[in-house]
């Protein structure tokens, strides 16, 4: 309960939406807060802001932060986020249309490692300063940019796991000795 910000509320009652108990916010939190009870490996999140404000967001979000502080893995799908909230995750499955990778990897400190990812690939527009990461790297990379730019944007991702791959086969020994 202290993990979700529950307590004040531990007896409340859950009522009906939007009539009495509980809100919508505290509601997913309490939906959270089952999850945990449960002590999955994994916990899938779909959409846990949708339909709350700037304030309970926040909140929501808070909750689902300290339970990843906890060790816990969870998956999240969120729809528009803002910056806060992007920025907010550690990790970044992005894929466009038919399930195909267009990244994988970490957002990274004020989601550095997503904008230089995006802005290494020839043709993509840079970052406008205060603009939405997560609204710009949907905008660079949509089907209609592919085409604009030439650019088939899973290629280019496969071709950074080969890099990748390559380079941990060529300095295994030296990685070793980290």
């Amino acid at each position: 309960m202290d993990l979700v910000e529950l307590n004040p509320l531990k007896d409340a009652l859950v009522g009906l939406p939007s009539v009495n108990g509980l809100s919508t916010e505290q509601r997913k939190r309490l939906t959270i807060t089952v999850e945990l009870v449960a002590n999955p490996s994994i916990i899938f999140m779909d959409e846990p802001t949708s339909g709350l404000d700037a304030r309970a967001t926040a909140i929501v979000m808070r909750a689902v932060r300290k339970t990843v502080d906890t060790g816990r893995i969870v998956v999240c799908t969120i729809h528009q986020p803002s910056i806060d909230i992007f920025e907010a995750f550690d990790e970044l499955f992005l894929m466009k249309r038919g399930g195909q990778e267009l990244y994988v990897g970490p957002v990274g400190r004020h989601s550095w490692d997503i904008i230089e990812y995006f802005e290494a690939i020839n043709g993509v527009s840079k970052i406008k300063d205060g603009y939405n990461p997560a609204t710009w790297m949907l905008e660079v990379s949509t089907s209609a940019q592919e085409l604009t730019l030439e650019v088939d944007f899973t290629g280019c991702w496969k071709l950074v796991l080969q890099l990748k791959n390559y380079l941990v086969f060529v300095f295994a020994d030296e990685i070793e000795d980290l």
